[in-house]
């Protein structure tokens, strides 16, 4: 059988990571990309390895649209193919609109939202050359509600971005076989968050309680399915209902 072979930004840790060792575990190719995380990419990339997939970690600056051209580049050149690209990098910050910076407010779009639109351009003439092809980027949970944020303004834009743009995306491949989808997490316990703040955030989630990144990996691994081959521009919400 011939390898499949991804592409995942943010695969360094977190949900990204937890991605790469489950397509490890099914043999993939992957190649993570960092851009400060290099210890963490180098035991994520040992781990796919250990788990019986090939594993390579790149150092990028996702929001240069050279360096997103490079980056697939290498990839390409090494395994000939990108078969999946995961849009897993998506830092944020948290302060008052009147607050911000010129500077934090750029860096949430172009962290966030330009990668995708970088990236989708440098895999898909590959992917549109086989005919075949899946994109996953992930948004946010309500971010498809236009609420105010007063506190997180300029990432919530961008991931309500993210929507438009990955049905854009979708409704542009779909000729070639390409899907192309989101994904919406809401609280997810990644090793990010101290664990007492998540415990106070499961009191606002319907479900009761915080997802964990399998809860991610799972709706990744659907979209990826042969099952999921006529899915397309969709967003699907994981989160226990909070953001509705």
């Amino acid at each position: 059988m011939e390898t499949k072979v991804a592409l995942i930004t943010g695969g360094a840790r977190g949900i990204g990571k937890g991605i790469a060792l489950d397509l490890a575990n099914q043999g993939w190719a992957i190649a993570i990309c960092y851009r400060t995380s290099e210890h963490d990419a180098e035991t994520t990339t040992k781990a796919i390895i250990e788990r019986g997939g090939q594993g390579i970690a790149i150092c990028c600056d996702v929001s240069d649209p050279k360096a997103c051209q490079d980056l697939v580049k290498q990839i390409e050149e090494k395994w000939e193919k990108i078969d999946v690209l995961v849009n897993g990098a998506g830092p944020y910050h948290r302060i008052n609109l009147f607050n911000e910076t010129p500077e934090g407010w750029n860096e949430m779009f172009s962290n966030n939202l330009h990668p995708i639109f970088y990236l989708a351009q440098a895999v898909a003439p590959g992917m549109k050359t086989r005919k075949s092809g899946r994109i996953i980027s992930f948004s946010m949970a309500n971010a498809d509600k236009m609420e105010a944020q007063p506190m997180v303004t300029a990432h919530y834009i961008a991931k309500a971005g993210i929507l438009i743009l990955t049905r854009t995306l979708a409704k542009m491949l779909a000729p070639d076989g390409i899907t192309v989808n989101a994904i919406s997490p809401g609280f997810i316990d990644s090793g990010s968050a101290p664990p007492e703040e998540l415990e106070g955030m499961a009191k606002k989630i319907p479900a009761g309680y915080v997802g964990e990144v399998k809860d991610t990996i799972s709706a990744v691994r659907y979209l990826l399915s042969d099952e999921a081959r006529y899915v397309t521009g969709t967003n699907i919400h994981i989160s226990g209902g909070w953001g509705m």
